[in-house]
């Protein structure tokens, strides 16, 4: 969800800003002259965001997701009992 909001308005709001973006995907746009120039959001979207793109420039990481994705769909999946035994626990 985007909220847009002046550059003017966001500089008094500024404090405030924090708390109303309880929401981690939440991102109010910072606009001047109206035209877009700022993005602020949580830090837990940030950090999102950010480890989503390191696995994503992960060539191995994107192959072994992919490859869980193509087993998963053709039904090739262990129980949790199973997978905790495995990983021995």
């Amino acid at each position: 969800m985007t909220k847009t909001m002046p550059i003017i308005e966001a500089r008094k709001k500024l404090n405030r800003l924090s708390t109303e973006l309880n929401n981690e995907f939440q991102v109010v746009e910072i606009t001047r002259h109206g035209k877009s120039v700022l993005a602020v959001m949580s830090w837990d979207g940030y950090e999102s965001i950010v480890e989503t793109l390191e696995i994503m420039g992960d060539a191995r990481l994107m192959s072994e997701l992919k490859k869980g994705i193509e087993e998963s769909r053709a039904g090739k999946t262990v129980g949790w009992a199973q997978a905790k035994k495995r990983l021995g626990g």
